[in-house]
């Protein structure tokens, strides 16, 4: 298991992404609209810049939702390697058959 901080964390960054996401993504239009003037755009540049860091998307940290562990994580199960191998040899995971030839 992975530190509960560590887990805490990076739901209260998922949460803060959600929070800020549509703030953000009209700031990041406004700063690469070349129909606006530079001012504009700088003072766009400054208002991302002056947001929580931690409501940027790339901080969040995929982790897996069983063990909270932050490597060897499959995206489309949403988790890592190691629980995914335990669920699926213990026939809980639908679809998936343990391989023998």
């Amino acid at each position: 298991m992975a530190k509960k901080s560590a887990v805490e964390r990076n739901e209260k960054r998922r949460k803060l992404v959600d929070r800020y996401a549509a703030k953000r993504a009209e700031l990041k239009a406004a700063a690469k609209d070349p129909s606006r003037t530079t001012e504009e755009r700088f003072a766009a540049r400054l208002k991302l810049a002056e947001m929580p860091r931690n409501s940027a998307k790339n901080r969040v940290r995929n982790r897996c939702d069983i063990t909270g562990r932050p490597r060897g994580y499959y995206r489309k199960m949403r988790m890592s390697r190691i629980a995914f191998r335990e669920l699926s040899s213990l026939g809980l995971v639908p679809g998936v058959v343990k391989s023998s030839w």
